[in-house]
C-alpha cells in the first residue's frame, strides 16, 4: 500500500501540472502569436526612432558629431524663417496632392465599383491602374521631362495647333510639375482603399435610396460618400504621409527651385549634419502624427470598418 501511495503521488502531481499547462495555453496563445510582430516592430521601428531622437540632442561641428545633450538643433530649427517657409511649402504640396488624388481616386473607384458589373473587368481595369508601378518612381518622374519641357511634346503640340504662340514655362521645373508628379505617383494609394470601401457597401442600401426617390447625386452624397469614409481616411493617410516625407520628387521636378522638409533633411545629411537632420526628422514625425491623429478624429476607422 505504501508503494502504491508513493507511486500515485507523482502521477497526481504530473496530472495537475498538465492540467495547469492546458489552462495556461489558451491565455498564452495570443501573446505567442503577437510576439514575432512585436519583436519586429521593436527592432525595425521603435529602436530606429529612439535612435533618431537621441541623436537629435547631440552636438556637431564641421567635421564630426559627438554625444551630448543640447537643445541647439531644435532652437535653430524652430526659430529659422527658412524652416517655417519650407514646412508651409511642404504642406502646400501635401494639400494640393491630397485634393487632386482624392478627386481622381474617388471617381475611378466609383466607376469600378458601381459601373463595371463584371468582376473580371473590374480586376482587369484595376490591374491597368497598377501599370505605372511596374517601373521605378524615378523613371516615371523623368518621363515627364520630355513631355513638359519648353520644347517638349505638349508645348510643341499646342504651338502646332495654334492654341499658344510661345512655350508655356510653368509646365516644368515648377510647383505645377511637382504636384503633377505627386499625383501620378500616389493616386493609386487613394484608389485602392476607396474602392475596397465601396465594394463593401450593401447594394440594397442604394436600391432603397432609389426606391425612396433619391436622385443619383443624393444617393452619392448621403449613402455612398458616408460609407466610403474609411477608405478616404486610409487613402488620405497614405498620400499625406508619403508627400510629407518625399524629397527626390521635389528635387527632380522642381529643378532645385523648390524646397521641402524631406529635401532639407537630405541636404543636411549630405553635409554630415546628422544631429540637425535628426531634429528635423523628429519635428517632421510630430507634424505628420498630428495630421494623422486629426484625420482619425474625423473618421473613426475602427468603428466604421
Amino acid at each position: 500500500m505504501t508503494l502504491t501511495a508513493e507511486t500515485s503521488r507523482p502521477s497526481a502531481t504530473a496530472a495537475a501540472g498538465r492540467a495547469r499547462r492546458v489552462r495556461l495555453a489558451p491565455r498564452l496563445a495570443p501573446y505567442l502569436q503577437a510576439a514575432p510582430l512585436t519583436v519586429t516592430l521593436l527592432l525595425f521601428l521603435l529602436v530606429p526612432i529612439l535612435t533618431i531622437v537621441v541623436v537629435s540632442f547631440w552636438d556637431y561641428d564641421s567635421v564630426r558629431f559627438y554625444p551630448d545633450f543640447v537643445l541647439t538643433n531644435y532652437t535653430e530649427l524652430l526659430t529659422s524663417p527658412v524652416t517655417w517657409k519650407t514646412y508651409l511649402n511642404t504642406l502646400k504640396y501635401a494639400a494640393l496632392s491630397w485634393a487632386i488624388t482624392l478627386g481622381i481616386g474617388f471617381t475611378v473607384a466609383y466607376f469600378l465599383a458601381f459601373h463595371v458589373r463584371s468582376t473580371t473587368w473590374q480586376m482587369l481595369l484595376f490591374l491597368v491602374c497598377t501599370i505605372p508601378f511596374w517601373t521605378s518612381n524615378i523613371i516615371r518622374m523623368i518621363s515627364w521631362i520630355p513631355f513638359l519641357g519648353r520644347n517638349g511634346l505638349l508645348n510643341s503640340g499646342l504651338i502646332s495647333a495654334g492654341i499658344i504662340d510661345r512655350p508655356l514655362e510653368f509646365l516644368l521645373f515648377s510647383d505645377f510639375s511637382v504636384v503633377l508628379a505627386f499625383v501620378h505617383l500616389y493616386a493609386l494609394f487613394m484608389v485602392v482603399p476607396i474602392f475596397n470601401s465601396m465594394m463593401r457597401i450593401d447594394r440594397a442600401l442604394i436600391e432603397a435610396a432609389r426606391d425612396g426617390g433619391a436622385s443619383a447625386v443624393q444617393t452619392l452624397w448621403n449613402v455612398i460618400l458616408p460609407l466610403s469614409k474609411p477608405g478616404i481616411a486610409i487613402g488620405s493617410i497614405f498620400v499625406v504621409t508619403l508627400v510629407m516625407g518625399d524629397f527626390i520628387t521635389v528635387r527632380l521636378m522642381s529643378g532645385g527651385q523648390s524646397a521641402s522638409i524631406g529635401l532639407m533633411i537630405a541636404n543636411e545629411i549630405s553635409l554630415l549634419q546628422y544631429p540637425a537632420a535628426a531634429a528635423n526628422a523628429v519635428v517632421l514625425l510630430a507634424v505628420v502624427l498630428i495630421m494623422v491623429v486629426a484625420m482619425l478624429r474625423v473618421v473613426d476607422i475602427r468603428k466604421e470598418l
